[in-house]
């Protein structure tokens, strides 16, 4: 573990908020522009966006991108993963997208992936997947819908019921094939050198740069960072992530923080982020957050910075919901102050409002006015509306009784 400090430089619980809310990009409208370069700048930054599959409203890869590019359009993504290429699909803490440029630091997993047999023995044979490889270098990318096969009944609820499912992902984990497009959730494979018409691999990084590279990721997207934020569901990461900061709290490039309300966990910041804590969020700014996004995405963190201990209430039973199926938070400024439990009737052509759950202490009628005009614009992004075309009048924001 880090060596941990007599002295750490104290924070407040508001100074930590601002310095997180900076780190993520949250204190300003469109921080990073429009289009596809806006995409790829925001993908970059944050170091991973998640993938996810439910789609009660738009799925979370770009609900998060929205929130910090108020013009996203789905197109932009698909640009820039299967056009200019700067985003790639692999595992961070889940399935995300990830900057191209970021890509050797995953090349020692896929290694990993390759010399380990066993993680996918189940599967099918590794003569099974040669010969798949040697249909996609033959005919080319091809989705699972490509592959026509016997259908075999589902081990679990989310199988697939074809099995070269399972050897398209092993190919894709090894980083024999790689994600070249996705339509929804239906995905594309290619191969992997193809894809990214390199000559050469790039050099995999060591182990030891692997555990740099999380360390700055965290360090940039998060602005304060403990162990655990850093190696946010990577326990195996935690030893040598935990040298680094020692190095660097040893060459005084790292500033032990104790933040307000935090006990004995320390957090750690590079010095120049401290050397003055940003401005408030620009007035009025409010944001509707996927409940996958990186400011809540950390359970514990999200409470110590906001107060706010967020639930996944999908998989409760309805009557043990506090906030609903889907709560989606509520940023006004630097506080959560509400959560909405939202859903989109794409057959109708509006977003239906499920319940509506002020945290207490904010409930104001000027707030709530600016929250239904932030949801007049998160209707039309759901609903792939322009933002000039107006939103549909009957969009209800009252919670039903």
């Amino acid at each position: 573990m880090p060596p941990r400090p007599r002295k750490p430089l104290a924070l407040s619980a508001e100074q930590a908020r601002r310095i997180w809310l900076a780190a993520q990009r949250l204190n300003r409208r469109a921080p990073f522009g429009s289009g596809p370069e806006a995409t790829r700048a925001a993908v970059e930054h944050l170091g991973y966006v998640q993938i996810d599959t439910i789609n009660v409203i738009e799925r979370c890869h770009h609900h998060i991108l929205y929130a910090r590019i108020p013009a996203y359009r789905r197109s932009d993504l698909a640009q820039a993963q299967s056009v200019e290429k700067s985003v790639f699909e692999y595992w961070t803490h889940a399935l995300s997208y990830v900057p191209t440029r970021d890509i050797r630091y995953f090349l020692p997993e896929m290694k990993a992936h390759r010399e380990e047999p066993k993680r996918w023995s189940a599967v099918g044979s590794r003569e099974e997947t040669r010969k798949l490889l040697r249909r996609i270098r033959r005919d080319g990318a091809l989705s699972i819908r490509d592959i026509e096969e016997e259908l075999i009944e589902k081990a679990h609820l989310w199988a697939s019921k074809k099995p070269s499912k399972g050897l398209l992902e092993r190919a894709f984990y090894d980083g024999e094939l790689v994600i070249s497009a996705r339509t929804g959730m239906v995905k594309t494979y290619e191969l992997f050198d193809r894809h990214f018409q390199w000559e050469k691999r790039p050099t995999p990084a060591s182990e030891r740069q692997v555990a740099a590279y999380k360390l700055d990721r965290a360090l940039r997207a998060q602005g304060l960072v403990s162990l655990d934020s850093a190696c946010h569901l990577d326990a195996p990461s935690k030893k040598a992530v935990a040298a680094q900061i020692a190095g660097r709290v040893r060459r005084k490039e790292l500033v032990p923080v104790a933040i307000e309300g935090a006990g004995k966990q320390v957090h750690w910041a590079a010095p120049e982020a401290l050397e003055t804590v940003p401005e408030p969020p620009e007035p009025g700014l409010i944001h509707i957050l996927s409940p996958f996004d990186p400011l809540v995405i950390q359970r514990k963190r999200a409470k110590l910075f906001f107060d706010y201990a967020h639930v996944f209430e999908a998989y409760l039973r309805p009557e043990n919901r506090v906030y609903g199926y889907f709560g989606l938070p509520v940023l006004a400024g630097d506080r959560i102050v509400a959560v909405l439990d939202l859903k989109t009737d794409r057959a109708a052509g509006k977003l239906l409002m499920q319940r509506w759950t002020w945290l207490d202490g904010f409930e104001a009628p000027a707030l709530k006015t600016a929250i239904e005009e932030e949801l007049q614009r998160f209707e039309r992004f759901q609903l792939g509306r322009d933002e000039a075309e107006p939103a549909p009048a009957e969009i209800d924001t009252k919670m039903p009784a």
